[in-house]
C-alpha cells in the first residue's frame, strides 16, 4: 500500500521536482500546496499519512502549520524541509512534534528514509551539515566557469528553466543542459535532487 502525501513549496519548479520525484518513487500525492494556509487546508481534508512541507511559505509558515495541526488534534505526520539549520529552529519543531527535518541540499536517498522512518512512528533529522562545496566560488575555484556558465548559472538562480534558458540566449536547450552538467562537475556538487538549483539561490551573492 502506498504511502499517502501532502507536499507544500512555494518555489514552482522545486515542487514540481519533488512531486515528479515521489511519484517515481510510487507515493500517492494527494495535493500540492504553494504556501502554508492551502497545505492546512489539504492535510485537514484528505487527511495524509506524511504532509512535507517548506518551512518559509507564505501565508503560514511550515512551523505554524504544524503548531495548528498539533492544536486541532491531526495526526498527520509532517516533515520539514528547509535551508535553515540554526538550533532553535531545530528545537522548536520538535517541540511541535514534527517527525522530519531536512536540508533542501538532501540526497534522495535521504527523502526516501525519512518519508519511510517517519511514516512507521519514527523520527528522520538531518545532520544538518551543510557540504564543503557550498562554500565554492565559482569566480575563483580553480575549475572557473566561463562567462556563458555564470549567465546560465544566474538563470537558474531566478528560478529560470532550461527550456526558458535557451529561449533567452537563443541556443539549444541541449546546449543549456550540457552547460548545467557541466556547472555541476567544475562546482564539485553531488547529483542530487535538484542541488544545482539549490546551490544557485543559496549563492546568489556571488553570481550578481
Amino acid at each position: 500500500m502506498s504511502i499517502k502525501l501532502i507536499i507544500a513549496d512555494d518555489h514552482p519548479l522545486l515542487l514540481k521536482g519533488l512531486k515528479d520525484f515521489l511519484e517515481e518513487n510510487k507515493y500517492e500525492i494527494l495535493g500540492v500546496a504553494s504556501n502554508g494556509e492551502l497545505a492546512l487546508q489539504m492535510i485537514e481534508k484528505f487527511n495524509p499519512s506524511v504532509a512535507i512541507l517548506d518551512l518559509e511559505m507564505p501565508k503560514m509558515t511550515g512551523i505554524e502549520v504544524a503548531k495548528e495541526c498539533l492544536k486541532r488534534g491531526i495526526k498527520t505526520r509532517i516533515i520539514l524541509l528547509t535551508l535553515h539549520k540554526e538550533k532553535y529552529i531545530i528545537q522548536q519543531a520538535k517541540n511541535l512534534n514534527i517527525a522530519g527535518y531536512l536540508l533542501k541540499d538532501f540526497a534522495t536517498e535521504d527523502l526516501i528514509n525519512c518519508i519511510e522512518k517517519v511514516n512507521e512512528g519514527g523520527e528522520y533529522f538531518s545532520n544538518l551539515i551543510f557540504p564543503k562545496e557550498k562554500n565554492i566560488n565559482p569566480t575563483t575555484a580553480e575549475d572557473k566557469l566561463t562567462p556563458s556558465e555564470i549567465k546560465i548559472l544566474r538563470h537558474i538562480a531566478d528560478g529560470v528553466t532550461s527550456k526558458e534558458i535557451a529561449d533567452k540566449l537563443f541556443i539549444a536547450e541541449r546546449t543549456v543542459e550540457k552547460h548545467r552538467s557541466n556547472i555541476i562537475s567544475k562546482l564539485r556538487l553531488d547529483k542530487k535532487y535538484n542541488s544545482l538549483l539549490i546551490w544557485a539561490k543559496n549563492n546568489k551573492g556571488i553570481l550578481f
